[in-house]
């Protein structure tokens, strides 16, 4: 049985990771959730349970840290003290959970609305319960509470102006809210609210088979979602210790990196277009399409492609792929050549983004803050070199580093990482194996149709796999893989049937999100709209 590398008391929860912290160097807390044991067929010492993730500098040793919470006051102290990162892990989880954090500066909803009643990850909550919630929340219970702590007094900020950008706005660039508390055009504070493409992924997925739920995951980082779909069906076959056949991992890598391409080229266009540089767009997104219209031959659809299966690949590759996709590569290449040509020596280019959106080493730790944007702060972590998976220790690439961790360099990082994907997709491309791209797992994958059609075994396989679910052995297990937007994680609790007990998705842009107030206070509006384009934060990752 999979289980957490420590099981601590509640009262000792703060001290051990505290210690983990300042002794070993834990600095990086990626993420926390809860689980709910009401159902789950063998007994805990108690209902609910707290789990925490941590990584340490060197960024290869992770722990997981497990406290059962008292079920009489179902709270235990906060981390936002030693973490930045607690403070929305925390919140979320009191949000699905109902768990109290005790010392939490802003213990309040995060992703479901203000008026919600009840903990929808609780095991007794009613999926059918429905609720009509209509009334705005303001967020001035909030903001005067943040101004009071950075010592305005009550004349200073009626003297304020108050500004929503968001949640519908182009400058947003999805669905979140900013609330802004200006002196002229600068900002003094902001709030941010998420939520408004909350849609339960986690509840669904307790309700799925562990195969279904891979649609599912297409609709997390929707811009490149092949990398969910590996990212989650990795954390399955290690749970079920499966090893998917050479071939369909060089696969994932290919189309994997080119999922990052197209994540990156969404990124630094949109960016461009909110610097004023429509024509850098057109170039780079043009060389997207192409790489859309090369998915959709090889899995069917354009965005969300539900490419990956638990042990291995819906398809192979088919004839003519190398060079349809060496032709998208190409197009790439020139793309970002011309593009960078516009703003590599353009003097307003460099002003709108130089010192400008700063991430520090320490902040961008603390915040829990992973992918290019740490990277971009001169932080050194890449999963794909610091825990190697799919045979990425064997491929030849750079780790593209910052060194300010502003707009500009996170939009230069983002060409770079574009290359050296290029990089490792050619030299993945000469180096494919033959062979199949599934396992022989018939308790894992569907048979084929000719053994469903021709023999009853194949029938048997097919219906009880389909209606019943894969059987993953009993324990708690998290995964992660290297996606688009940093450290996409999966923490998945199996009760031993078909279904997952929990699923966890740790989103990397929502931490990045939780410390973009911080960021963007003190600077301009039009510095905080660069800010946002140049982090990519994606609704459906965030929000779930």
């Amino acid at each position: 049985m999979l289980k957490p590398d420590m099981i601590v008391n509640p009262s000792e929860l703060k001290s051990t990771i505290k210690n983990l912290k300042d002794k070993e160097s834990f600095t990086l807390l990626l993420d926390i959730t809860a689980i709910d044991y009401l159902k789950f067929p063998v007994k805990q010492p108690t209902r609910f349970a707290l789990v925490y993730i941590l990584r340490d500098a060197s960024f290869k040793k992770s722990v997981t840290i497990k406290t059962y919470v008292d079920d009489a006051t179902l709270s235990v102290p906060s981390l936002t003290d030693i973490y930045f990162a607690a403070d929305w892990a925390e919140r979320e989880t009191f949000d699905q959970y109902g768990i109290k954090f005790e010392g939490h500066p802003n213990l309040k909803r995060v992703l479901n609305h203000h008026q919600f009643e009840g903990h929808p990850l609780r095991k007794d909550y009613n999926i059918t319960d429905r609720q009509i919630c209509t009334e705005t929340e303001g967020l001035m219970d909030e903001m005067p509470k943040l101004l009071t702590s950075k010592g305005y007094t009550q004349q200073e900020q009626d003297d304020m102006m108050y500004l929503n950008i968001g949640p519908s706005h182009p400058a947003s660039h999805g669905t979140i809210r900013n609330f802004l508390a200006l002196e002229g055009e600068t900002i003094k504070a902001c709030v941010t609210e998420i939520g408004y493409l909350h849609r339960g992924f986690e509840k669904s997925c307790e309700t799925h088979t562990y195969s279904q739920i891979i649609p599912y995951t297409d609709r997390l980082n929707y811009c490149s979602a092949i990398l969910n779909n590996i990212g989650y069906c990795k954390t399955i076959e290690e749970m079920l210790d499966i090893q998917i056949t050479d071939r369909a991992q060089f696969i994932r890598v290919i189309i994997g990196e080119l999922s990052r391409i197209i994540d990156h080229i969404v990124c630094n266009a949109a960016n461009m277009v909110d610097l004023g540089g429509l024509t850098n767009f057109w170039f780079i997104f043009s060389a997207r399409d192409k790489a859309y219209d090369l998915l959709s031959k090889l899995t069917g659809a354009r965005l969300t492609n539900s490419y990956t299966r638990v042990g291995g690949l819906e398809y192979d590759l088919y004839d003519g792929f190398a060079q349809d996709l060496e032709d998208v590569l190409k197009a790439v290449e020139q793309g970002t050549v011309d593009a960078l040509s516009l703003v590599e020596h353009n003097r307003i280019f460099h002003d709108r983004t130089q010192d400008v959106g700063v991430i520090t080493k320490e902040f961008a730790i603390s915040a829990g803050i992973t992918g290019v944007n740490l990277r971009a702060a001169g932080v050194n972590y890449d999963i794909r070199k610091t825990n190697p998976y799919y045979h990425y220790d064997s491929f030849d690439f750079d780790v593209v580093l910052g060194s300010h961790g502003d707009v500009y360099d996170r939009i230069m990082c983002k060409f770079e990482e574009m290359r050296q994907s290029i990089r490792i997709i050619r030299q993945a491309m000469k180096n494919l194996p033959d062979g199949e791209v599934n396992v022989y797992a018939p308790d894992v994958l569907l048979p084929a149709k000719k053994d469903v059609y021709g023999n009853i075994e194949g029938l048997m396989n097919q219906f009880k796999l389909t209606f019943e679910g894969i059987k993953v052995p009993q324990g708690e297990y998290y995964s992660a893989t290297e996606a688009g937007n940093g450290e996409l994680g999966f923490y998945v609790v199996s009760d031993g049937s078909g279904t997952p007990y929990k699923v966890k998705c740790r989103p990397p842009c929502f931490y990045a999100l939780g410390a973009y107030s911080k960021i963007v206070e003190g600077g301009m509006i039009a510095d905080a709209v660069v800010t946002m384009a140049s982090m990519n934060f994606i609704a459906g990752e965030f929000d779930r």
